[in-house]
């Protein structure tokens, strides 16, 4: 039996437990999925070297999962083009089914291979990154993606939480995050989903950093959109220039509230 699908001796009682006994137990148990990841992290610092070598070469890094897997993958390429200054292509998420299933949860999805292999052929191209995250690791829909890219010419990575399992055999990088048994048993948008949204933290993150997308630990090209974000933009182009914020302002003022340009023209 997968261990994904095991069940969890701490919380065979789990539904005798008061509301603070849960909090408490689900609190202890999210802490092996930092540990999950931590024992995986040469194989992610791999996956991040393969990122930045295709975003460096023009190319694109793209997620691909069924349900929550999907849903996690989205998010974090939704949140690569404000944060690093990226086009919305550059980091992309595709979730089994369609967009409908970011809503309304289809679980036959990761069941159709080849509903996989058409969801990524005509978006790939050689050279690009395809991560296919199952927790389970053997979602149909996945592997058909996963062997659709490589038929192109991708480098492929597979995100799962169990060991020799089908995207593991599929794919050139296979990262696994063992995070046991759930407290839900079988509810994988648990541990394996921490563990899952802590690696694609980590994988788009570091690809920036590895593309010259951050200077120093700060977001060179973050994009000013709203009220926050701008005050966010004064602060770092002063820490930059070390000068004052209303300085700061002016400068970015000057060179259309553009970061990287105020500072390679004002330092």
């Amino acid at each position: 039996m997968l261990k994904t699908e095991m069940r969890n001796e701490k919380t065979t009682h789990l539904d005798q437990m008061t509301p603070l006994e849960i909090c408490e137990v689900m609190n202890e148990e999210n802490m092996n999925s930092v540990l999950a990841v931590e024992k995986a992290l040469p194989q992610i610092a791999l996956a991040v070297e393969a990122a930045t070598k295709a975003i460096a070469a023009g190319g694109k890094m793209v997620y691909i999962g069924a349900g929550t897997s999907g849903r996690l993958g989205i998010i974090d390429a939704s949140e690569c083009p404000p944060t690093f200054g990226v086009d919305y292509e550059t980091v992309m998420g595709i979730i089994a089914g369609g967009k409908e299933r970011v809503f309304r949860a289809g679980e036959g999805d990761e069941d159709r291979y080849e509903n996989g292999v058409n969801d990524v052929k005509d978006l790939l191209n050689p050279g690009d990154l395809l991560v296919g995250i199952s927790a389970a690791g053997g979602a149909a829909y996945v592997v058909g993606a996963i062997e659709e890219a490589k038929r192109i010419g991708c480098i492929t990575v597979s995100l799962s939480s169990n060991s020799d399992t089908a995207i593991e055999k599929a794919a050139d990088i296979a990262i696994v995050c063992d995070t046991g048994a759930e407290v839900l048993t079988g509810s994988t948008r648990l541990k394996a989903g921490n563990s899952q949204k802590f690696v694609l933290n980590m994988l788009s993150t570091g690809a920036m950093i590895g593309t010259g997308k951050v200077y120093e630990n700060m977001m060179i090209n973050l994009k000013p959109s709203n009220i926050k974000l701008r005050g966010r933009v004064i602060r770092i182009t002063s820490a930059i220039l070390g000068c004052d914020e209303a300085r700061a302002e002016v400068l970015l003022e000057k060179h259309g509230w553009n970061i990287r340009a105020t500072v390679e023209n004002e330092k």
